[in-house]
């Protein structure tokens, strides 16, 4: 048996929305597994909403790159915000963005040439003179054959520069100015939405089940019949996909169009059909657990050290 701890509880907690005694007992019940946790508690009902886990949990930059039909967006950490905001940091953040236009994924990233030293030799040698952690923690490409790929930076504190990047790699042999201001648009909608998928086929099988086992129980549990809550099911799934699926989402410039029908009706504008290829979006420290500080005790240790 798993002991529960009550920094287990606490991460329940924020994730939940739950109460401190059925965040308890539900990682009693299953064990201390988190993620079985959570459904516990939704299936009971006692979960107020599930918590994406997309907080900024560490500091860095997140920039991106475009040279029209190819784009970067990179991820690169540091221990506080104050390196963030260091121009030598800004200017190796923005330059191996550019590198990455040249490779293909992270590892031959860190191996490119950086100024006649290897990207990882020029990091290492950066954490020496700035005194900081600093990591090179992920890098998406994007490609089209003809048609854009259009980047956008949310929180920008430099040019390309900022908390959240996003690309949009839109194919088609239309007006290519018009496909920038629609891949502009969709951009911003994607930092703001926080799509997980592209579009319903993406959507991993068993998160699928999982989300349908999930609305059973909670049917359920609810005392309606099991022939209802069979019916229930494809309004609720659909509902799971606009959440989830970015093409299935309402775009949030307007409010009313789903993305899907946005590229159906830009169609006319740019001169021809349009298709969303791809999408990538990274959120600076996204899924890093950042310890908590408690600063009187830390101002206690210098004070008797």
């Amino acid at each position: 048996m798993t002991q529960i701890t009550a920094s287990m509880v606490k991460e329940l907690r924020e994730k939940s929305g739950a109460g401190m005694m059925d965040a308890k007992k539900a990682l009693e019940e299953v064990n201390g597994n988190m993620e079985e946790a959570v459904d516990f508690l939704r299936k009971k009902g006692l979960a107020k909403a599930e918590k994406k886990s997309s907080r900024t949990a560490a500091e860095g930059l997140v920039a991106i790159v475009s040279n029209g039909t190819t784009g970067a967006v990179v991820e690169v950490n540091s221990e506080t915000d104050f390196v963030a905001r260091n121009e030598n940091f800004q200017t190796f953040v923005k330059n191996i963005s550019e590198k990455a236009l040249e490779v293909q994924d992270l590892a031959a990233l860190m191996a490119a040439d950086y100024q006649g030293k290897s990207v990882q030799d020029t990091l290492t040698n950066l954490v020496a003179t700035i005194g900081e952690n600093m990591n090179v923690r992920r890098m998406e490409k994007l490609s089209v054959n003809d048609g854009v790929v259009v980047g956008y930076v949310h929180n920008a504190v430099a040019p390309n520069l900022g908390k959240i990047g996003v690309l949009i790699a839109l194919e088609s042999t239309g007006d290519k100015a018009k496909l920038e201001a629609l891949g502009k648009q969709i951009a911003m909608h994607t930092a703001a939405a926080f799509p997980k998928y592209l579009k319903r086929d993406d959507v991993d099988a068993s998160a699928m089940e999982r989300e349908k086992d999930i609305i059973r129980a909670q049917a359920l549990a609810e005392g309606k019949p099991a022939e209802i809550v069979e019916k229930m099911l494809e309004g609720r799934m659909r509902k799971f996909y606009e959440e989830i699926c970015l093409m299935d989402q309402t775009f949030v410039i307007d409010g009313e169009t789903k993305i899907s029908k946005l590229l159906e009706n830009a169609a006319s504008d740019v001169g021809a059909p349009v298709e969303l290829k791809s999408y990538a979006r990274i959120q600076l420290g996204e899924g890093i657990e950042k310890e908590e500080e408690d600063f009187a005790a830390e101002v206690s240790k210098v004070a008797n050290g």
